[in-house]
C-alpha cells in the first residue's frame, strides 16, 4: 500500500556506514566496494538520471529515469500511466526494485586486451518502491528531482499545478540496502606484458557544460541566472 511516512532528512547514527547485506556484497572485486554513507550520497547527487530495474510479467525491465535524493530517500518521477509506478501503489509491500547510478571517470587502456577497463563510481540500491501520496511529500520530491538536474532550479520555475500533479506519479525508495563501487588508477597489466610495445594508461573523462542557449521566445531582458552561470 502507499506509504505516507514523512521524508527522512538526516542519516541514522550521523554518518554511520550502510550495513552490508548478501545482495550488496559484490562477487567480484570486493575490495572496490564501499558502504560509506557520504560516498554513496556524493555519487548519487552528481548523477542526472538513474536506471530503475524491476520484474514485469516475469521478465526483467530496466528504465532510465529522473530521480532526486532527500536525506535517506530517493524519489523517482514518472507518469501516472507508467506501469511500474502504478504497480508500486497497488499492494503491500510495494514493488521490489533495483536502482543504479554510474559515473565513468576514465578509459583504462592496458597492454593486453583482457585488462582494459574503466575508472568508475557506481551505486546500487535494493529495496521496495512505494507510491508517494502525501501532497507535501510529493512537492518536496518533485522539487528534489528538478534540483537534481540543476541545483536551484526548483525555486526559479513555476511549481506544478493540480492538473500536472494529477498526471505525475512519484515513488519512494529508502536508502537501506545500499553499496558503492569505485575503480581508480591505471591498468593492471601482467608482469610479462610490461615490455610490450603498446601504449598503456588512462584517458580521463570529465562532464562539462556549454554556455546556456536561451529559448527562441525568451524575453531578452531575462538574464542568465547565477546558478546557471556557475555551471
Amino acid at each position: 500500500m502507499p506509504d505516507t511516512a514523512p521524508p527522512q532528512t538526516t542519516a541514522p547514527e550521523a554518518a554511520a556506514p550502510y550495513e552490508p547485506t548478501e545482495r550488496t556484497v559484490p562477487t567480484r572485486s570486493r575490495e572496490r566496494a564501499s558502504y560509506d554513507r557520504e560516498l554513496v550520497h556524493s555519487i548519487l547527487d552528481e548523477a542526472y538520471l538513474c536506471h530503475l530495474g524491476f520484474v514485469r510479467d516475469g521478465a526483467p525491465v530496466v528504465l532510465p529515469t529522473l530521480f532526486g535524493r532527500v536525506g535517506e530517500r530517493l524519489y523517482v518521477h514518472g507518469s501516472t500511466g507508467s506501469r511500474p509506478l502504478r504497480t508500486a501503489g497497488q499492494a503491500d509491500p510495494g514493488l521490489p526494485v533495483c536502482l543504479t547510478v554510474t559515473h565513468v571517470d576514465g578509459l583504462v587502456l592496458a597492454r593486453s586486451a583482457f585488462h582494459h577497463s574503466m575508472n568508475y563510481r557506481s551505486v546500487v540500491v535494493h529495496g521496495i518502491a512505494r507510491t508517494v501520496t502525501d501532497p507535501e511529500e510529493r512537492r518536496t520530491a518533485l522539487d528534489a528531482i528538478v534540483d537534481q538536474v540543476v541545483p536551484g532550479r526548483a525555486a526559479d520555475s513555476r511549481p506544478a499545478n493540480e492538473k500536472e500533479l494529477a498526471a505525475t506519479a512519484v515513488i519512494r525508495l529508502d536508502l537501506d540496502e545500499v553499496s558503492a563501487k569505485v575503480r581508480t588508477g591505471g591498468p593492471n597489466d601482467d608482469a610479462e606484458d610490461l615490455g610490450l610495445p603498446h601504449w598503456a594508461g588512462v584517458i580521463p573523462l570529465a562532464r562539462g557544460h556549454h554556455a546556456p542557449q536561451p529559448s527562441d521566445d525568451l524575453d531578452p531582458a531575462i538574464a542568465v541566472p547565477d546558478y546557471l552561470a556557475a555551471l
